[in-house]
């Protein structure tokens, strides 16, 4: 890297590469474009199970191994995962609890070698990756960077997963982490003003947002290969939900919708993608004997873009309790195909402030199914709106989600952290 600080990089969270979406995704991405860079990128991480809660084939007879990814050198903990009919908060605290044991391994290693990394990165959640990065700040001087995907704590409280006692014990790790990280960054402006709010000074604050690679996801022909093989014709109108279907989503609301759509022949609804409540999603759409929805599972990477494309609107379905408090990963992705979007989302939201201002998409309060219904409709019916805020997803991704960009901002913060704290 000539001109440039190359630096020794140590990541540390449970999801990565190959896992297809959310953190995973992110967290993969940015420590192979680092590597790229020059830096010398190790990465603490469990094995692949998002969002399936099926640990990869590939990787199911797999212990403590190392493996090198993209220039990465990954080194994997076993863990823990329960089945996706079992997930609670107690389960996935045994998941985190499970990984943070383990990991331990490779911790004292670190801790014992003479040469330090010159940062680390904690991706939260889960919340305790925060308690090794802080340990060694302490022993050696390091700065530490808690990156902030969700706002675990609040997410499972508002969701009514957590007691009280369990809770206030969780917040208290919880602040007690983001004090004394260098550096707190996470994904929206809301969140970030959240986060100042549970006493984090602003001065040590970033603002990190996702990014979508703008060259890779683009504006493609709706009537593909992807929409042939459903068999959606090209005067139909597809609805799609492609992401995580777990509880916070409340997509019982597009079945609902879709149930009350169910006449119009022109309409079509397709779900894709893995999470603890598809099962019981599915299950429901036949009982309802939804004869206008398709679920499909999570596709490969090279068929993302045509599987965007092939959409006519988009579907961001989050209940009313997680929506300022996460930013649907999804978003990213759909804005850079040039996808209207229909969300539920409450005013004052970093997803409804996007959509709404930019003229992306149709923003409709959570669990609003008879709004919900009539901003399908409405979409559905007009061709102009959809070409325009189409046309205003892709400019807004192009003047904010470039990944290129995103993430040379982040290379350059964590330089001239690293330099102030070697003058120190």
């Amino acid at each position: 890297m000539s001109g440039t600080l190359g630096l020794r990089l140590l990541i540390y969270g449970i999801n990565y590469t190959p896992e297809p979406t959310g953190t995973g995704k992110y967290t993969g991405e940015m420590a192979a474009w680092l590597a790229a860079r020059g830096h010398q990128v190790d990465a603490i991480v469990g094995l692949p199970h998002y969002p399936s809660w099926e640990v990869d084939p590939a990787y199911q007879d797999k212990g403590f191994h190392t493996e090198i990814i993209e220039g990465v050198r990954v080194l994997r903990v076993p863990h823990f995962v329960p089945s996706p009919e079992r997930i609670g908060a107690i389960e996935r605290i045994r998941l985190e609890s499970s990984f943070s044991l383990k990991a331990l391994r490779y911790w004292l290693l670190f801790l014992l070698q003479n040469n330090s990394y010159d940062a680390v990165i904690a991706i939260c959640p889960p919340m305790q990756v925060g308690v090794y990065p802080w340990l060694y700040r302490l022993f050696r001087g390091v700065p530490w960077i808690f990156h902030i995907q969700d706002l675990q704590v609040d997410v499972a409280v508002r969701l009514g997963l957590l007691n009280g006692k369990l809770s206030k014990v969780l917040y208290t790790v919880e602040n007690f982490l983001l004090r004394r990280a260098t550096r707190v960054s996470t994904i929206t402006e809301a969140m970030r003003r959240r986060i100042i709010a549970k006493g984090v000074p602003e001065k040590n604050t970033w603002l990190f947002p996702n990014w979508s690679d703008i060259t890779f996801i683009r504006p493609m022909p709706r009537n593909n290969a992807f929409r042939q093989e459903l068999r959606v014709a090209e005067d139909q109108i597809l609805f799609m939900y492609a992401g995580n279907m777990g509880e916070k989503q409340g997509l019982e609301l597009v079945l609902q919708a879709a149930e009350h759509l169910r006449y119009y022949s022109q309409l079509r609804f397709v779900l894709v993608g893995a999470g603890v409540a598809k099962q019981r999603l599915e299950k429901m759409a036949e009982e309802m004997k939804l004869t206008n929805v398709t679920f499909l599972p999570v596709q490969p990477l090279e068929r993302l873009p045509e599987m965007l494309a092939a959409a006519d609107v988009h579907l961001v379905v989050q209940k009313s309790e997680a929506a300022d408090l996460v930013m649907p990963s999804k978003l990213t992705n759909i804005l850079a195909a040039g996808r209207p979007v229909v969300a539920t989302a409450d005013s004052g939201t970093a997803l409804h402030d996007v959509l709404t201002s930019y003229q992306a998409g149709i923003v409709t309060p959570p669990g609003d199914l008879k709004a919900f219904i009539d901003a399908l409709q409405l979409l559905a019916e007009s061709a102009i709106l959809r070409e325009q805020m189409g046309r205003n997803a892709r400019l807004y991704a192009e003047r904010y989600l470039d990944k290129e960009r995103i993430l040379k901002d982040f290379e350059d913060k964590l330089i001239t952290l690293v330099r102030e704290v070697r003058k120190r």
